[in-house]
């Protein structure tokens, strides 16, 4: 992880361009793991953890009806998390992650280790859907940050 984030951070300052985040199960892995480079201060710029429904609500403006109607963990919810974070922070990279990190809290719809990463640069938009099956909690929190590492990688190339 720590490659894949200095790698960033040294894109990112070459292209002098700046980045947010807004997570919910990653809980803030994914800040943490920018925030650790040293000069991702010049790149970086907000990390929100929005856990709750209610956070996701107030402070990203994800419409109750979406969370209503799809659920915190979907592709609706994580596409609203990452254009009202974009719309925030106004920055070059908006990136949201919404999932189920276990061990409890899944179903059969929507099973543990399910995770959306959405990533906004511009006018381009991406929603991924991944699923990390029979991994422990912090198992799926760290393949989720390196789901989204590589998002943001590709999104720089």
């Amino acid at each position: 992880m720590k490659k894949l984030s200095q790698k960033i951070v040294r894109l990112l300052g070459k292209k002098r361009l700046k980045m947010s985040f807004a997570e919910s199960c990653t809980g803030g892995l994914l800040s943490s793991t920018i925030t650790e480079i040293s000069g991702s201060s010049k790149v970086f710029t907000v990390g929100l953890i929005t856990y709750s429904n209610q956070s996701k609500i107030n402070i990203l403006k994800v419409p109750k009806n979406t969370i209503r109607k799809y659920g915190a963990v979907s592709y609706e919810t994580c596409f609203s998390m990452v254009k009202n974070l974009d719309k925030i922070t106004k920055t070059n990279i908006s990136v949201s992650v919404t999932g189920i990190a276990g061990p409890k809290g899944g179903s059969k719809k929507k099973p543990v280790g399910l995770v959306f990463i959405g990533i906004k640069k511009k006018n381009k938009t991406l929603v991924k859907k991944y699923l990390f099956k029979n991994m422990k909690r912090s198992i799926i929190q760290r393949a989720a940050v390196i789901q989204s590492l590589n998002l943001i990688l590709s999104f720089l190339k």
